[in-house]
């Protein structure tokens, strides 16, 4: 039988910041909540947002309470909560609605090669994922989270948004390479046996360094999807410039 967490342990998971950086544990165990229930597809039971949190099932209720008054969740019929029209708002603010502008553009290279193409940016030392586009008419695809984190010396799509920024000690080769050429193509950095091919996103300061990023299990499909991703790049720098 599975211990049971003690109140010291459940109190760990909520206290600080994501980079370990005390912060307020209200605020922490609220943006928790928000996350996993914005992440929920069929929603979360107040029980459920509490075992998430590690705290009491009253806590919980008063966060989601807070949550829904400000509209970023919605109780169901069911009881369940699930995201609520305040992120839509919420999330649009994020870089001048770069998501929303980029998806139309990601939406049909993904069709057009049949993969899982995404747009991410530098956001410190870690590269994220603002958007992931699976195809619409192919069963099998490799896929991930939009949210997603990875370091930035990792991958493809991390060397082409430090090929975004100005050169740096100790850089990669790969990241010069990039640079020079405008695209990169990695092999198991990120995810084993996965090819990756991304193309930096060219934008005017202070926006962050972004960059296109296709990711397949066949050489193939990458080294012939090239040329698209960078008209998509293209495309998208002329948008969000």
């Amino acid at each position: 039988m599975p211990a049971k967490a003690t109140p010291s342990q459940a109190q760990s998971k909520t206290d600080g910041a994501p980079n370990g950086v005390p912060g307020s544990q209200t605020l922490a165990r609220g943006l928790s909540a928000l996350a996993a229930v914005a992440a929920a597809p069929t929603g979360l039971t107040v029980q459920q947002v509490a075992d998430h949190v590690g705290a009491h099932r009253t806590i919980a209720y008063r966060l989601l309470a807070t949550l829904s008054q400000f509209r970023y969740v919605t109780k169901g019929e069911d009881g369940r909560y699930r995201p609520g029209a305040g992120l839509a708002a919420l999330g649009s603010s994020f870089d001048n609605n770069m998501r929303q502008l980029s998806v139309p553009t990601l939406r049909a290279l993904a069709d057009e090669l049949g993969s899982t193409v995404s747009l991410l940016v530098a956001e410190g030392d870690q590269q994220v994922a603002v958007a992931v586009i699976v195809p619409t008419q192919v069963f099998y695809q490799l896929s991930f989270h939009e949210g997603s984190r990875h370091p930035l010396d990792r991958g493809a799509a991390g060397a082409a948004l430090l090929a975004c920024m100005p050169p740096r000690p100790g850089e990669r080769e790969l990241v010069r390479q990039t640079r020079e050429q405008g695209w990169v193509i990695t092999h198991g950095e990120i995810e084993p046996d996965t090819y990756g091919l991304a193309v930096p996103v060219r934008r005017r300061l202070p926006s962050p360094p972004t960059c296109i990023n296709l990711i397949s299990h066949r050489e193939d499909v990458v080294l012939g999807g090239k040329d698209a991703v960078v008209r998509a790049a293209n495309e998208l720098s002329a948008i969000l410039y």
